[in-house]
């Protein structure tokens, strides 16, 4: 469990550089250079990111809390949503005129899902850590970005694409989840 708490803290340490530690941002690329300020942050993410699934799978499961019955059913539309959200934050889209951080509004709702079907202790770290996140760096983007100047209307046909590639993805993310995760997506 050490080294999925440790990876966790690494990855949202990390990720929250951008909106609480600009200075230390500022002068690292003063000090490398942008590029390989971006090189290791990125190498520093994949590690943390392997450290999570390699906790994760070496963690024994204890059960905190018995999720509601319905949380299983619930937490696919979640994840569906947190897909959908994920890529219309990369993408012009009607859907960041309505949503300003699609993104980590979309880490919120992933990780709510799957607390809603998981008690156990790994999973309440995990995503309870991940939802956190997704809050403060929301709140840590609205600082540093200031009032919110919403994007220009798109073609309805935008959206559309933009929710079937999320359907796609959340599809096909499903389908190997048990081979990626290690878990199985719905029993």
């Amino acid at each position: 469990m050490e080294l999925l708490a440790f990876s966790i803290a690494a990855f949202v340490g990390l990720h929250l550089i951008p909106y609480f530690a600009k200075s230390l941002r500022a002068g690292l690329q003063a000090k490398i250079g942008a590029g390989p300020y971006k090189g290791l942050f990125a190498l520093l993410v994949a590690t943390s990111l392997a450290g999570i699934i390699f906790g994760w799978m070496a963690s024994e499961p204890n059960f905190v809390y018995a999720p509601p019955s319905w949380g299983m059913h619930a937490m696919p539309l979640f994840a569906l949503a947190g897909f959908v959200l994920f890529f219309a934050s990369n993408a012009p889209t009607n859907i960041k005129r309505r949503i300003r951080h699609p993104q980590m509004t979309g880490v919120f709702l992933w990780s709510v899902g799957h607390m809603l079907a998981n008690g156990e202790d790994r999973s309440l770290l995990l995503f309870g850590s991940f939802a956190v996140w997704s809050v403060l760096a929301i709140l840590g983007a609205n600082a540093r970005d200031g009032v919110w100047i919403k994007p220009d209307k798109q073609p309805f046909i935008k959206d559309v694409v933009t929710v079937l590639i999320g359907i796609i993805a959340f599809t096909a993310f499903m389908y190997f989840h048990e081979a990626i995760i290690g878990v199985r997506a719905y029993p």
